[in-house]
């Protein structure tokens, strides 16, 4: 799963975010071509995106102090103005005359106008009024601190402004949750369960215990002990005397108020227009115009699939016994599992170290810059699925970083190893993620952005690219991969069941369960998920069918003349797309190697 830190912007999502109040090109402008008023406006709508969310300009490595020391408003009039300005955006590119671009420029233009005009629709449904769930929100943004620059004292005067402007956000927070209160725009119970406890880790007696001073624990040398101690000193006093308080106050709000409050259904169906926004959200998450109906099927076409292959290494493995008792004996026998977390993090950084000599098989280009591996921080790690990847920083300061969920090691099998890292880090997540940011003929907007169907649909893509690196000879790890592709064949149909057909949460654990060799402790994660991230779990299979589906086109037209690693580059070499773009761009490809 491709993951930003900061999961209360989730700006994997928010391309459309970069509006701004730039004035139309001027049609008498005559030495301005649309090309070039094109690239203006992009470029006004990156910095704009970079002062509206001035996290992800610090994320990327790229903010300025002003933005490097400030939240982003989530006030609701803060909301309201960004969708007026979306409006006034897509105006602005409408004046443009799309027919004088150049075919580069017209894939922008559309790309842009596509995320806009999907911006722009969901206002009408107003789940901004549900500003956390349980994977983050304003209980999780100390782990931001271990993604903006804190290299010099000015570094850490700008975080200190930030923690100076926490109270402010929780209220700006709280408020938005009051309104959600009021308009019945609620999230399910089940999932806000699970934030009291997330919460309750704010609320300590010494400031020095708090998750928000630990960034000034370690210091760097460059600035002095003097320096260093007032500082301490500052966040000490910030935290015990403003941000605790807060977070005391927001807890008891969150747990009297807002919790009670919340939906007793799981799926967004309950929601006002919930079966018009789950429709909406299949258009964003997909870049297609599937019906929850059919994508039901389709996910239960491919759990028969899988479930035929895995039969297959039953039988190889002379295992005694059904498919039900063979999941059993993977989730419970001691030969599949590690003693310590130390013992897991260490399977996995062996693991990734086997994979980047296989890359060239595959690919003609790889990127620059490197990843590393991480254990998921422990205080959200109960509540996180297995893995997940932050790509590098724009500024090439921080490589990217591949997390592994290291709680309870007695619940994550050996044999899933393999194919987890070829999805979060090569030839998944990271080569692919760290070439587009690479790719500076294209404008920011789509180095740096991008759409859930081609990320998550490369990531489960390059799964099947384990087999090419000669990974998987275990049976048992080629089980592993089959439970992978199991399980988000299985989130096609649980997905839609929830939020679309009134499934129960216990309903759809069970389907998981019966159809997939995940641990239970994994599964009732990734239930709870989808619960909250209506919609973003289809991407991931119905990329991968059409990524598969392009490649046996190309293989079938081009027979000799199909070359894997071309293939690959052609595929990745205009970052991020949605699949018609990224059909028309293999298409392009077969008929110049014809």
């Amino acid at each position: 799963m491709y993951r930003h830190c900061f999961t209360l912007l989730v700006c994997l999502f928010l391309i459309s975010s970069c509006s701004s109040h730039s004035k139309p090109p001027n049609p008498a402008a005559e030495t301005i071509s649309a090309n070039q008023q094109l690239d203006n406006f992009l470029d006004q709508q990156w910095q704009q995106m970079m002062q509206n969310y001035p996290e992800y300009a610090s994320y990327l490595g790229i903010g300025d102090d002003a933005m490097n020391s400030r939240w982003t408003d989530s006030s609701l009039s803060a909301i309201n103005q960004h969708h007026e300005q979306f409006k006034a955006a897509l105006a602005t590119l409408h004046a443009i005359d799309r027919s004088q671009l150049s075919d580069a420029q017209k894939t922008n233009y559309d790309l842009m106008q596509w995320q806009l005009e999907m911006e722009i629709n969901a206002f009408q449904f107003k789940t901004y009024l549900i500003p956390l769930d349980q994977s983050g929100g304003v209980q999780t943004l100390d782990d931001f601190a271990n993604f903006v620059p804190l290299n010099t004292l000015k570094d850490y005067e700008n975080w200190l402004a930030r923690l100076r402007a926490l109270p402010n956000l929780l209220e700006q927070t709280r408020t938005l949750m009051e309104a959600g209160i009021a308009a019945e725009i609620m999230p399910s119970s089940d999932t806000m369960a699970r934030i009291p406890a997330q919460l309750q880790r704010h609320i300590v007696e010494d400031p020095v215990d708090s998750l928000f001073y630990t960034a000034f624990k370690s210091m760097p040398d460059s600035i002095s002990t003097v320096q260093q101690q007032a500082l301490q000193r500052q966040a000490k006093r910030l935290i015990g005397e403003e941000i605790i308080p807060e977070y005391r106050e927001f807890t008891t709000f969150f747990e009297n108020e807002y919790l009670p409050a919340c939906r007793e259904h799981v799926g967004v169906w309950s929601l006002p227009n919930g079966k018009e926004y789950y429709q909406h959200l299949i258009g964003y998450f997909t870049t297609t115009e599937m019906t929850p109906d059919e994508i039901h099927e389709l996910g239960k076409r491919e759990v028969a699939r899988n479930r035929a292959e895995m039969h297959k290494i039953i039988d190889e493995v002379g295992f005694d016994g059904d498919f039900d008792e063979f999941v059993t004996f993977l989730r419970t026998d001691p030969q599949f599992y590690y003693d310590t977390p130390e013992e897991l993090f260490n399977a996995y950084l062996a693991t990734s170290k086997r994979l980047d000599p296989e890359l060239t098989k595959l690919f003609g280009k790889l990127p620059r810059a490197p990843y590393g591996l991480k254990p998921i921080p422990d205080n959200v790690a109960p509540d996180s699925t297995t893995a997940y990847y932050n790509p590098p920083s724009a500024d090439g300061l921080r490589p990217g970083y591949y997390y592994v969920n290291l709680y309870k090691p007695e619940t994550r099998p050996k044999y899933e190893i393999e194919v987890l890292s070829v999805h979060e880090a090569v030839p998944g997540h990271h080569l692919q993620l760290a070439l587009q940011a690479e790719l500076g003929e294209l404008p920011m907007f789509r180095r740096f952005l991008g759409f859930t169907v081609f990320i998550e649909g490369w990531g489960l893509y390059s799964e099947r690219l384990g087999y090419d690196m000669d990974l998987y000879q275990d049976p048992y790890s080629k089980f592993g991969q089959l439970t992978y592709d199991m399980w988000r064949s299985v989130r096609l149909v649980v997905d839609t069941g929830l939020h679309y057909k009134g499934w129960t949460r216990q309903q759809a654990i069970d389907y998981f369960k019966a159809n997939a060799a995940k641990s239970e402790q994994d599964i009732i994660n990734e239930i709870d998920r989808y619960i909250s991230w209506p919609g973003q779990a289809l991407a991931y299979k119905i990329g991968q069918l059409k990524m598969l589906e392009l490649r046996e086109k190309a293989k079938a037209q081009l027979g000799d003349k199909f070359d894997i690693r071309a293939f690959h580059d052609t595929m990745l070499g205009s970052g991020s797309v949605p699949l018609n773009v990224l059909e028309a761009n293999i298409d392009t490809w077969i008929a110049e190697q014809m």
